[in-house]
């Protein structure tokens, strides 16, 4: 070995220019990009409160997969301040009051608290997650009403309420309303214009719901719903104990205020904003009545459709 630990014969490399990198030394210099704000961090310890908070000033509600199916024994729930608060001075039936923890009080936190003390209803604190949960990502405001699941009347009853009154039976009818806050706004006509009850289909229908109750503004204590297995079959025997059958539709043969039935006893049947009336329930209707309005308005929607017949006929009945 020749000194310096080189082989003896062989020529020395000579230093010089090598073979680059391409760039990719340079591109690693440069960084990964402006450190991104402490919400968009998964382990933001605030990240669910302003996801929650957004969610909140939308008025919707989380994304995520489709719901399924709850049972019709399953409990409902009522979030937001100002409609539990309603439904518990109204004396909607209820299980529990939860409120969130470190919730900020306000004079509506502070009387539902009260109001559910007086009436007996379990008081349970509760985490904004589970809140979250309850109401299937609805706005909360941090305080849940939990009732019970609705106990419906049978058709016939509703006529009995009228008879038990001394009044002239009048009943709101529902085909095709799948919107559980149409249900809540026609609840409230209906109580408001002097309806003895509302009927619904078990299928293909809203029923009622926490977001009825909530719309309902707890008039829902104060009107009884009935639920029939079959519309049509319900409507006939109803035209058998002698009420007559009036349908709301745009295409109707007359101005709802000019029927000459609404003195008498009466059903009114409101189809859906898309569809209206069902030809089988059109079919068993007396009169096809429409609401007057200009042509800019194509329809209405359910709810208002339904306040609007409710009012002509509360107002004839006063005349």
């Amino acid at each position: 070995m020749a000194a310096g630990g080189r082989a003896s014969g062989r020529p020395a490399k000579k230093k010089g220019p090598s073979k680059g990198t391409g760039g990719q030394g340079r591109r690693g210099l440069e960084g990964k990009g402006s450190t991104p704000p402490a919400e968009m961090r998964h382990w933001f310890k605030d990240k669910a409160r302003t996801e929650r908070v957004a969610r909140e000033e939308r008025g919707g509600q989380r994304p995520g997969p489709a719901r399924q199916r709850r049972s019709e024994d399953a409990p409902e729930h009522i979030g937001g301040r100002n409609p539990v608060l309603e439904a518990l001075v109204a004396g909607v039936p209820a299980n529990a009051l939860y409120v969130a923890q470190r919730i900020e009080a306000d004079d509506r936190v502070r009387d539902a608290i009260k109001v559910a003390t007086e009436r007996g209803i379990a008081l349970l604190e509760s985490t904004r997650e589970k809140l979250d949960r309850l109401t299937e990502g609805a706005v909360h405001q941090g305080i849940v009403l939990q009732i019970p699941a609705y106990d419906y009347a049978h058709p016939s009853e509703l006529i009995e309420l009228a008879q038990d009154a001394a009044e002239v039976p009048l009943v709101i009818a529902l085909d095709g309303v799948t919107d559980p806050r149409n249900l809540g706004a026609i609840a409230r006509s209906a109580t408001a214009f002097g309806a003895h009850g509302m009927l619904i289909p078990s299928r293909r229908s809203a029923g009622v719901t926490g977001g009825a109750w909530k719309t309902s503004a707890g008039t829902l204590a104060n009107l009884r719903v009935a639920r029939a297995a079959n519309l049509t079959a319900a409507l006939r025997e109803y035209r058998e104990a002698g009420l007559f059958v009036i349908g709301l539709d745009g295409e109707g043969s007359a101005d709802i205020g000019d029927v000459d039935l609404l003195g008498e006893p009466l059903v009114i049947v409101v189809g859906s904003e898309g569809k209206g009336l069902s030809r089988l329930v059109r079919e068993h209707c007396d009169v096809v009545a429409r609401i007057p309005m200009r042509a800019a308005a194509e329809s209405l929607n359910a709810g208002v459709a339904a306040g609007v017949a409710l009012y002509e006929v509360a107002r004839h009945r006063r005349r």
